[in-house]
């Protein structure tokens, strides 16, 4: 399911040129949020590569709400761009609950725009990273597994480089 604040602005061409960015990825459209339907199905084809059961709901929001979630849930006052919340008691049968995703609409703009592809494609590269770790994988503990099963998936799905390779390259380029 895909619930969207009611705060977030759909429409990213003020914001663009408050801060002066030219969008990469082409025109302000480009990083307009895709419809709920598409981003839906989306998120069904995802969950079943990544095998993973049960309902999962996805919160499309902005970096003010996300930073929220993040301080409250992980002691970390700054935004991200995804935060995955792991179903504390997955209920057995069809109504099994796999956990919740909140994304910042903002991040993936910006992430978006640096890539050179639309809002789309990196909400569906943010989809799939949180998916992940709602299926037990940790980057940043499991030497690898989950960069390797996303780097799979990414290829399966069409997806273009992932957050984690991205990571890895920024790491890199620093002195």
């Amino acid at each position: 399911m895909i619930l969207l604040d009611p705060d977030l602005d759909p429409d990213p061409a003020p914001a663009l040129a408050a801060a002066k960015q030219a969008p990469a990825s082409g025109s302000p459209k480009n990083l307009r949020i895709p419809s709920k339907r598409t981003l839906s199905r989306h998120l069904s084809q995802a969950q079943a590569a990544v095998r993973l059961r049960g309902q999962v709901t996805v919160l499309l929001t902005s970096d003010a709400t996300i930073r929220d979630l993040n301080q409250r849930f992980r002691g970390k006052d700054e935004a991200t761009d995804v935060l995955s919340f792991p179903s504390t008691n997955p209920a057995p049968g069809p109504e099994k609950i796999a956990g919740d995703l909140a994304i910042s609409v903002d991040a993936a703009r910006k992430q978006a725009a640096d890539q050179g592809h639309t809002l789309a494609v990196e909400l569906r590269v943010l989809i799939l990273h949180g998916l992940l770790h709602l299926a037990g994988y940790d980057h940043e503990t499991d030497a690898g597994k989950m960069q390797h099963r996303e780097r799979q998936l990414r290829a399966k799905l069409g997806l273009p480089q992932g957050l984690i390779e991205r990571a890895t390259i920024k790491r890199r380029r620093k002195p």
